[in-house]
């Protein structure tokens, strides 16, 4: 049974979330404020975080960038509409995926799925494990990513472009491939996104090997 903790400051959309997902088979444990998640964190293994941003003592994005320093668990952050501003300074510190309230839950059930099923199918092992391009290597089984012979920490989404770049190198992905690959779901994501992945992807691996075709999207260089 995957494990899922809900952090939602709003007492009555924490227990539906609650309800809801228990009654689609998950184990979930909830807090209603940021300190205490992460102390209920530390002390467990989850499979799935879904956090608020705005919340009492600790707040989304501090926790968000508390969880990474110890663990890849995929983040899922809520966030008021419109706030696209949120939205991508919380992929900046590592979340995964977002969803914005007010939310259906059944799209909330397809985001929760599609997190986890990336993380499933990332341990089948495929033809080639490890993957090498320059000064980059990836290792598909392990998630083991190094840079001028340097470990370097990508949150999963981060992983899945790269490991797709990589496969793939010359090839031009056009941003809405990028996301189609990457969030693995039928729902209209803000290509901005991407853009803040590829950005954080140059950074952590000091690499120009992630270029950008002007008008149609992203590749990587042999």
């Amino acid at each position: 049974m995957k494990k899922i903790l809900v952090v939602e400051d709003d007492p009555n959309i924490l227990e539906v979330t609650r309800a809801f997902l228990m009654a689609e088979g998950y184990e979930v444990l909830t807090s209603e404020n940021g300190m205490e998640a992460f102390g209920i964190f530390e002390s467990q293994t989850f499979d799935l975080i879904i956090m608020d941003i705005m919340m009492p003592k600790m707040d989304g994005y501090t926790l968000c960038e508390l969880v990474r320093t110890k663990s890849d668990t995929p983040i899922l952050m809520l966030t008021a509409l419109g706030e696209e501003d949120s939205e991508l300074r919380g992929f900046e510190l590592g979340a995964d995926d977002y969803i914005q309230k007010p939310f259906s839950y059944k799209v909330l059930l397809k985001r929760v799925e599609a997190l986890l099923r990336r993380v499933s199918s990332g341990q089948v092992n495929e033809d080639t494990s490890v993957l090498k391009l320059a000064e980059i290597e990836l290792n598909i089984e392990t998630f083991q990513v190094t840079s001028h012979n340097q470990p370097v920490e990508l949150t999963r989404k981060e992983f899945d472009i790269l490991r797709l770049l990589m496969k793939n190198p010359g090839r031009v992905f056009t941003r809405e491939m990028l996301l189609e690959q990457a969030w693995d779901y039928e729902y209209i994501v803000d290509t901005k996104i991407i853009n803040t992945h590829i950005k954080n992807l140059r950074k952590k691996l000091t690499t120009d090997k992630i270029q950008t075709v002007r008008g149609a999207g992203y590749k990587m260089d042999h």
